[in-house]
Order: C-alpha cells, then sequence, then structure tokens
C-alpha cells in the first residue's frame, strides 16, 4: 500500500508543475513588474534617460525663457512654431531613439552582466516568456520619460509663442485666408517684394532699406551691375506684391505662431514609434550579442552615421537596400506640417519642396517597420533560447 501510494504521488507531481503555466509563452505580470524593477534600479541608466528625454529640451527652454525676460529687444519669445519643429526633429526625435536603443540593448542583455541568466533558467519559466517580458517593462519606462519631454516642448512652445509671425524675415500677420494675404501684401508692397521668396520675374529698382534695389526673396537674381534701375510705379509695385502673395500662400500656409493640437498629437505618436523602434531593435541585437556596450555604439552608428546617408544618398543598384532601412521609413511617416527636415531630406511631404530622402511610399515604410520589430524580437527571442546556461 506504501509504495502505491508513494508511486501514485509520484506520478502526480509532474503533472502539478505541468499545470502550473511554466511553459507559457505568454509572460504574466510577475514576470514584467520584475523585469520593470531591474532596469528601474539601475540608477546610472534612469539618470540618464531623464536627463536626455527631459533634460536637454527642458535646460534649452528654460534658458530661452530667462534671456527673453531679460532682454526681450535682443532674444525673441521662448517657444512657437519653429522651436517646436527644431526641438522635435533635433533633439526629440534622434536622441529618444538613441536613449530607447540603450534601454533596449540593457534589458536584453542584464541577465548574462549580472550572472542571473542560470538562476532564470532553473525556475523553469519559457525563455520566449523570458524575454517578452522585457518588452512591456522597458516600455512603460522609455514610453512616459518621451511623453513627458514632449508635453514639456509642447507647453512652452505654445503659451510662451510669439505673437506675430516672422516669414521669411518678415512680420506677416498669421492664419490669413489668400484674399487677405493679398490684401496685406498690397498695404506692404515693398516688404514682399523685398523679402518674400520668389522665382519669377519682378522688376528692380524697389528700396529695400539694405543698400539693395528690388528683388531681395532668396531665390531671385541682382540686378545688373550696370545700373540701378529706374523706380517702377506704385501699382506695379502692388501687383508684384499679390502676385508673390498669391505664389507663396502654400508655403505660408506650413508656418504657425504656435504649434497645431493636431499636429501636437500626430507629432507625440510619431516620437513614441519611434522609440519603439529604438527599443525592439536594441533589445534583440543586446540578446543576440550578450553585453550592452557594442550594441550600443552599433545602434548610435545606425542612426548618426549609417541612417542619414542611405537616406539621401542613392546608391546605384541598392536603392531597394536603402529603402530597407527602419529610419529612412520612419522619416518618410514623418507628420504633414513639420517644416523642419529629418536627415536634411523633406519625409513628411509637407508641401515644403521637393524631398531629398530617397522615395518610398508610406505603404512600404509601414511594412519596413513592421519587418524591423518583429524580425529583431524573433532573433533575440530565438538567442535567448538557445543559449547555453
Amino acid at each position: 500500500m506504501t509504495l502505491a501510494s508513494d508511486a501514485s504521488t509520484a506520478g502526480a507531481v509532474p503533472s502539478l508543475s505541468a499545470g502550473d503555466g511554466r511553459g507559457s509563452w505568454v509572460p504574466t505580470g510577475g514576470m514584467i513588474a520584475t523585469r520593470f524593477m531591474e532596469l528601474r534600479r539601475r540608477r546610472g541608466l534612469m539618470i540618464t534617460l531623464v536627463g536626455v528625454t527631459i533634460g536637454i529640451p527642458t535646460l534649452f527652454l528654460v534658458i530661452r525663457l530667462l534671456l527673453h525676460a531679460f532682454d526681450p529687444h535682443s532674444y525673441g519669445p521662448a517657444g512657437g512654431f519653429d522651436i517646436f519643429n527644431h526641438l522635435v526633429v533635433g533633439v526629440l526625435y534622434v536622441f529618444g531613439f538613441i536613449v530607447a536603443a540603450t534601454l533596449g540593448c540593457t534589458a536584453g542583455s542584464i541577465d548574462l552582466s549580472d550572472g542571473m541568466f542560470r538562476h532564470l533558467v532553473v525556475t523553469g519559466r519559457s525563455r520566449f516568456a523570458l524575454y517578452l517580458a522585457r518588452i512591456p517593462a522597458g516600455l512603460a519606462i522609455i514610453g512616459p520619460l518621451v511623453a513627458i519631454g514632449f508635453t514639456i516642448v509642447c507647453g512652452v512652445c505654445t503659451f510662451a509663442a510669439p505673437t506675430t509671425l516672422n516669414y521669411q524675415g518678415v512680420n506677416v500677420p498669421a492664419g490669413l485666408s489668400l484674399p487677405a494675404l493679398e490684401s496685406w501684401a498690397a498695404n506692404h508692397a515693398d516688404q514682399v517684394v523685398c523679402g518674400f521668396p520668389y522665382d519669377g520675374p519682378i522688376p528692380f529698382g524697389v528700396p529695400c532699406g539694405n543698400g539693395n534695389f528690388g528683388g531681395g526673396g532668396p531665390n531671385v537674381k541682382a540686378p545688373s551691375a550696370r545700373g540701378i534701375p529706374a523706380e517702377p510705379s506704385p501699382a506695379t509695385i502692388k501687383a508684384d506684391a499679390i502676385r508673390i502673395a498669391r505664389r507663396d500662400y502654400a508655403d505660408y500656409t506650413r508656418f504657425f505662431l504656435a504649434p497645431p493640437a493636431s499636429l501636437m498629437v500626430k507629432t507625440g505618436l510619431w516620437l513614441e514609434l519611434e522609440a519603439l523602434i529604438g527599443f525592439i531593435v536594441g533589445l534583440g541585437l543586446g540578446s543576440l550579442l550578450g553585453q550592452r556596450t557594442v550594441a550600443v555604439i552599433m545602434m548610435i552608428v545606425l542612426e548618426v552615421i549609417l541612417t542619414p546617408i542611405f537616406s539621401r544618398a542613392q546608391i546605384p543598384h541598392f536603392i531597394n537596400l536603402q529603402r530597407a532601412v527602419v529610419g529612412l521609413a520612419s522619416a518618410h511617416l514623418e507628420p504633414v506640417g513639420l517644416s523642419a527636415r529629418i536627415f536634411g531630406g523633406n519625409g513628411g511631404g509637407n508641401g515644403g519642396g521637393v524631398s531629398d530622402l530617397v522615395p518610398e511610399t508610406k505603404l512600404v515604410a509601414v511594412g519596413v517597420i513592421l519587418a524591423w520589430l518583429i524580425g529583431w524580437t524573433i532573433l533575440g527571442a530565438w538567442r535567448m533560447s538557445t543559449r547555453d546556461a
């Protein structure tokens, strides 16, 4: 009887172990919370993340606020549409990707560097679940940080925006309709002829206040050096100003005193997507290499050196390979309305001229991003599943 009971008990143990969910590929809430705490306890990493995503834009805006408060005649308002554009493209987009990739590389290699991988394996948990648990844990850290930094930028750029729109060096009322802009141009003909960009023929001879005459726009050729032409009549100058304003109206509508709410929402989602890409790719690369330093360097090289080159230089016979670069795909999803250009190109289709980026449809761009996210997740999980404990 004792032997039979022992045999029955022994046979029941594997059954209980098999039914406790340890072999499931789906990570539990406890696993995700543990990975989250592991990353959050790394103080140096967290200080770096906060300093880059929140500290850099906040410091820049605080300096501008102070300069404008102490000397408003020499320093313009701290916010506005132009400041929003440059902070988004020049700081939040690039550095958001880099810090997200750094966090991903850390999450992908932390168990090996801390010597905890063997202890995780002997628990019987699925290695695939151990890998997937790092994704929500890391996004729970980098997502809010990017959102906070972006919210600060939006707040200052909205509430500290200038009261007058500066378009091509000319102070113009914001939000004018086409007839209203033409009427304003007729009343300020000299400023329009001298300041607005225009590539068509306009008569010279309008005094622009800087010693030059007429056609002051950046795309207009200077008059001949043989002599100063006769000054045109006021009616001619007014007609030219109206024609120039009509030609520039589409470009004028891209400029605002403060960023519109719809543009801020789209830009925020776009920045979160860029952070997601950086984290997922960094997580897979960190897991694949088994260490953080080399993985972080490779991610920085990808974002700062390789992506700008492959995004703009159309290399013969390699154009399709260039389109597979995730940074180019992300640049092509740039929200319509941003006037600053990613990697020096105009990827968002903002109407600001012909794009300098390698051409790619938005459908292809979405496919490239999904391929990178899925591919690096599979590679990282595969390496963790096959790594010796």
